[in-house]
């Protein structure tokens, strides 16, 4: 089977919600990933063999098959290039890697870019669930779910309080890994670690046009004081908002590429792609999959999680990657090196994308092997993508 190389790997700064990025379309916020990506590689536009993008809430402004919309809106791209989006909750844009990656493994295409893309400010979180009961069409839950799943309301924060329980962590321990991930993104934000990764946006404001390159959502004065003075979400659990994701508008995109296509292009991959996993488990628990999803990877890969020098875990909850970590002994100094998704922001149909970016260049700085990431997806299911440093590889 051919091989499938990351070339290039961008994302826009995290803004909050009604932050710096609430002004932009998120058609043209995507454009703008991938625009930068074609300039940063070189990559002929007319060699773009497809776009996939990722996205959860297509409604509104993300409605009407976004990225294709984005390639209409780019200033690189050709009206040619082909695109579809998809949906797999918050893996979306992960998928989307591995579509890409399967589509050049498989020899149907040679370049393909996968990206990702949410303005949650624009298009709030649940909004298309909403405008169908607004609609007076009934219950979002099918009769036939409802005959397997009887009384069961499916909930990412059920589940994750739900591993809480499981896995015996308290309020204190959510508090304390919710703290170093804000630290970690501060520590990572002054050394400058995401300038290889972050395109700046240009953002109109009174004052002038500024270049948004900073992720809004990071607490730099975080302490574990003020993480203990946040409510809890529930009375009987342990999370608050403060261990919870933060809402955050965003787009990301991966340039990938067959062998073929960087020796004909003069292309400097920095990654190849080792093993694409998806698996699906309890849709109740839902958040849990990561765990299984990862031994089954790693097992398919021929890997032991030693072997993994950095990991990417999403922080849509902080006992997601806590629970993560005790299922597979992995060493937390390898963690979400640079903080994740509590401190910088979880743009939903960005995040896979985004995490990669994050991941692959952060491999390259830290000359590692083996990169691995994953992430938890509503529905019970999980993706994970293993990859390894091409100078590594020589």
């Amino acid at each position: 089977m051919a091989e499938a190389y990351i070339v290039d790997a961008v994302r826009t700064a995290g803004g909050r919600r009604g932050g710096k990025l609430a002004g932009i379309h998120p058609v043209d916020l995507a454009a703008h990933v991938l625009d930068a990506l074609v300039e940063r590689s070189g990559i002929p536009p007319e060699a773009i063999d497809d776009v996939v993008m990722g996205c959860v809430s297509q409604g509104g402004q993300q409605a009407g098959q976004v990225g294709r919309n984005a390639v209409l809106a780019s200033k690189k791209l050709p009206q040619s290039t082909p695109a579809v989006t998809i949906d797999r909750q918050c893996g979306s844009s992960q998928q989307a890697i591995q579509f890409a990656a399967q589509a050049v493994m498989s020899g149907t295409q040679d370049v393909v870019i996968a990206a990702g893309v949410e303005s949650m400010t624009r298009v709030p979180m649940g909004s298309t669930y909403k405008l169908f009961s607004d609609a007076g069409m009934g219950n979002n839950k099918s009769p036939g779910l409802e005959e397997k799943y009887p009384g069961v309301q499916f909930s990412q924060f059920t589940g994750a309080e739900m591993i809480a329980r499981k896995y015996g962590f308290s309020r204190e321990d959510t508090d304390a890994y919710s703290l170093g991930s804000h630290r970690k993104a501060v520590a990572a934000a002054e050394a400058g670690r995401f300038d290889d990764e972050i395109v700046p946006v240009d953002i109109e404001t009174p004052e002038g046009e500024v270049a948004h390159k900073a992720d809004e959502g990071i607490r730099y004065d975080a302490s574990a004081e003020s993480m203990a003075g946040v409510k809890l979400l529930s009375e009987q659990g342990v999370l608050t908002a403060a261990s919870a994701s933060q809402i955050c508008d965003g787009a990301s995109a991966v340039l990938i590429a067959s062998a073929e296509a960087v020796e004909k292009y003069g292309l400097k991959p920095l990654a190849r792609i080792v093993n694409l996993t998806v698996t699906a488990g309890d849709p109740v628990v839902m958040l849990e999959e990561p765990l299984f999803a990862t031994d089954r990877a790693l097992q398919r890969a021929g890997l032991t999680i030693d072997d993994i020098d950095l990991y990417e875990v999403n922080e849509a909850f902080a006992p997601v990657p806590m629970a993560w970590l005790k299922h597979t002994g992995a060493n937390p100094d390898k963690l979400n090196v640079n903080g994740g998704a509590i401190a910088l922001g979880h743009p939903l149909g960005a995040s896979g994308t985004k995490l990669m970016a994050t991941l692959v260049h952060e491999l390259k700085r830290r000359g590692g092997r083996y990169g691995l990431q994953t992430m938890c997806e509503g529905g019970g299911v999980a993706n994970v993508t293993i990859i390894e440093r091409v100078d590594a590889a020589a």
